[in-house]
């Protein structure tokens, strides 16, 4: 008996809509601006993050540890939102919640009582995050609220790598708003080669432009630490940590818990 040929044509045309649904996609954030980018644009943000881990391994990361130019150690459990900020010139720790930006501040041997220095010094570690995360983060962060990507093109790197080109921008009420930055995209790897930052949309020249290199697995994603002298260190990405390091102004030696695999 042979199958007629329109109703196989709907069979498997059915079968592949049901796999592309089913199939896990980097859904944008809430308040992404979808409708004001550029299709290409969203396009490319989706291979960046398919090449980085995909959204599935980026959701399931919880603790992130990371060192910013030798200035400040953070720990990030992205699941609570809770943060630890160590100076590492001096002996202030701020633990807050982004989510809430509450928090303690340890300085000069003593943890502030009064409630303005408090508040101060929280807002102080939120902006600290904000920044610092996007140093290590901002591959993954290409859908997040506020945000809206235009497609500007095919450009050679430094490095004399093509890649495409991406414009980053942040709307009101967004972490970084009025900035803007440049990203360029392997066309090979799909994977982020160099960024410059614009401090303002208007801006024509960047405040600096540096390589996105050195990529190293941790877990199940990957994470570039060379930014051209600028470089992170001491990145890891742990399956579980004490209570006490989000809630305790004694540092621990976190390298003697087990990172993810």
């Amino acid at each position: 008996m042979k199958i007629p040929q329109l109703f196989l044509f709907l069979l498997l045309n059915g079968l592949t809509g049901l796999a592309q649904s089913t199939k896990l996609t980097n859904s944008p954030t809430s308040g992404f601006d979808i409708a004001g980018s550029d299709t290409r644009a969203v396009q490319i943000a989706d291979a960046v993050m398919n090449a980085m881990g995909g959204r599935e391994s980026w959701n399931e990361t919880q603790l992130i540890t990371w060192t910013f130019a030798g200035v400040r150690k953070f720990v990030w459990d992205k699941w609570s939102g809770d943060v630890r900020i160590d100076n590492l010139h001096d002996d202030q720790t701020i633990l807050l919640n982004i989510n809430n930006d509450k928090g303690r501040v340890f300085r000069n041997g003593d943890e502030l009582t009064d409630p303005d220095s408090v508040a101060k010094y929280v807002k102080q570690g939120k902006q600290n995050w904000i920044n610092d995360s996007y140093w290590l983060l901002m591959p993954f962060r290409l859908k997040e609220p506020g945000v809206t990507l235009k497609y500007l093109g095919d450009e050679i790197t430094q490095l004399g790598k093509p890649a495409d080109v991406l414009q980053m921008t942040f709307k009101s009420g967004s972490s970084m708003p009025g900035n803007k930055y440049k990203i360029w995209v392997d066309k090979k790897s799909r994977l982020v080669t160099q960024w410059a930052r614009y401090p303002k949309i208007t801006d024509q020249s960047p405040l600096f432009t540096l390589p996105w290199d050195d990529y190293q697995q941790h877990g199940g994603i990957l994470l570039s630490s060379g930014r051209g002298g600028r470089d992170l260190t001491d990145i890891r990405v742990f399956t579980g940590l004490p209570g006490e390091v989000f809630s305790d102004f004694t540092r621990t030696d976190l390298s003697r818990y087990p990172q993810a695999k």
